[in-house]
């Protein structure tokens, strides 16, 4: 039966891996053999049109069952609410959430539960956009200033951001926005792209796959770093040499080294030019991000994949330790904290470039970075969106990438829905690929 106020039903679920590790696609010097993984959620709902909310947040293999687990735990704060309630004030779930006692204890707002609401969060925002009809782009973009501001926690980041200055930068977003959306439907939003550039593939590989990357109208590449010298003098001196002095490098250590490394290895590597150097030292790091920066400059110092909090990040900023401030979409707590993350950065006019090195975060953070276009910054001065070619097929509406941009989605909703056969083949322990790969070999008689 459905009811005359739908509500949400039920929270489903699915441990999905995929064994990406094979062929050693996203390894860094931090993470040598990930395997892409979601820890996935479907808001069921008892709507006449049968509204689904899809969420999920990113792992890479390991601990993926212990990140499902935290999501289940929050279904009775979100298994009977209003679904119209819920749609048009999603923030009043993430304030719960994040405002609840006893979850606060396991964090607060950082590691395994806060990625969990971030998760479910998330699927809300599907939700409200699908109900909309409207892809989640779109739908922040023709929200009024007051209603986004309304969706932002400010705490703890008062003093850097005020409701009153986020309405303001929201009301100037405005100017020009029916423009810039025509602009962005016809030519899309620009891009940059990894694929070439993980530490598992060899120098042949990475000087193809550089070369395609240009024929393919990229003009920004990224390499992984860190993990020997020497090794990276190398790989940086055959990618420069595939893509030409026009084309920027940029160059990620996944957090390897101490600040005095980090210094000394950006300058080894400063004859090839190196656009920014991403995740130099530990995430929570403030002031040696601000001592690099110093340090390191004209090369930029970008991070954020691994920021916990819109509090970290107004940090960050406060201490002019970052020139490139990278949102994730399925790190912080959802939509809401990468809302108050955007207009912090737009407050510092400090560029936005995401992470999006990871199963379904292309297909997310798209959206958000075309919102921030359309409706806030107005602006793709130095900014790009991260593209790794990897898992898209699994998406009921999978990135489309043309000249090196990011094509608007259309579809609504916020692009997380996965295959129902993508979930079934990849759920772990117990999905058929994993069967299969568990399944012993047969020998063939002689």
């Amino acid at each position: 039966m459905t009811s005359a106020h739908p509500r949400i039903t039920a929270v489903e679920t699915y441990d999905i891996r995929f064994p990406t590790s094979r062929e050693l696609d996203g390894s860094d010097a931090m993470n040598p053999d990930p395997d892409y993984s979601a820890a996935y959620v479907v808001l069921r709902t008892n709507a006449e049109d049968g509204l689904e909310g899809h969420g999920f947040a990113f792992t890479i293999g390991r601990g993926n069952d212990v990140q499902v687990a935290a999501i289940e735990s929050l279904a009775p704060y979100v298994v009977g609410r209003d679904v119209t309630e819920l749609c048009d004030d999603p923030g009043s779930l993430a304030r719960d959430l994040t405002g609840d006692s006893q979850l606060r204890w396991l964090g607060p707002e950082k590691g395994v539960v806060h990625m969990a609401i971030g998760a479910v969060v998330n699927a809300v925002w599907d939700l409200a956009a699908k109900r909309a009809r409207k892809p989640l782009w779109k739908f922040l973009a023709d929200a009024t200033p007051e209603w986004l501001v309304s969706q932002v926690d400010f705490r703890y980041i008062a003093d850097a951001l005020t409701p009153a200055d986020a309405l303001q930068i929201l009301a100037a977003g405005k100017e020009g926005a029916p423009e810039r959306e025509r602009r962005l439907v016809q030519r899309g939003y620009p891009a940059y792209t990894t694929s070439p550039g993980w530490l598992g593939y060899s120098d042949e590989k990475l000087t193809r796959l550089a070369r395609q990357a240009v024929a393919d109208g990229f003009t920004q590449i990224k390499l992984k770093v860190g993990a020997d010298r020497e090794d990276d003098i190398r790989r940086m001196r055959a990618a420069r040499a595939a893509v030409g002095p026009d084309i920027r490098i940029a160059i990620d250590a996944n957090q390897r080294w101490n600040v005095p490394e980090a210094i000394e290895w950006c300058e080894a590597l400063s004859e090839f030019d190196p656009y920014w150097i991403e995740e130099p030292t530990s995430p929570d790091d403030i002031l040696g991000h601000a001592t690099i920066r110093r340090s390191v400059a004209p090369v930029k110092v970008a991070t954020g994949e691994h920021v916990q909090n819109r509090i970290v990040f107004k940090q960050l900023l406060q201490a002019g330790a970052i020139d490139i401030l990278q949102i994730d979409a399925a790190r912080v707590g959802g939509v809401n904290e990468n809302l108050a993350i955007l207009l912090l950065a737009a407050r510092f006019a400090v560029p936005v470039c995401p992470h999006a090195g990871g199963v379904g975060l292309c297909e997310l953070v798209q959206h958000l970075s075309m919102f921030d276009y359309v409706a806030l910054s107005g602006t793709t001065e130095n900014r790009v969106i991260e593209f790794v070619d990897h898992l898209h097929e699994h998406f009921l509406a999978p990135v489309v990438m043309r000249d090196g941009h990011y094509r608007a989605p259309s579809a609504p909703g916020f692009s997380a829905e996965m295959d129902v056969a993508s979930l079934t083949t990849f759920a772990h322990p117990d999905g058929s690929f994993w069967t299969a790969d568990r399944a012993p070999v047969q020998e063939t008689p002689a």
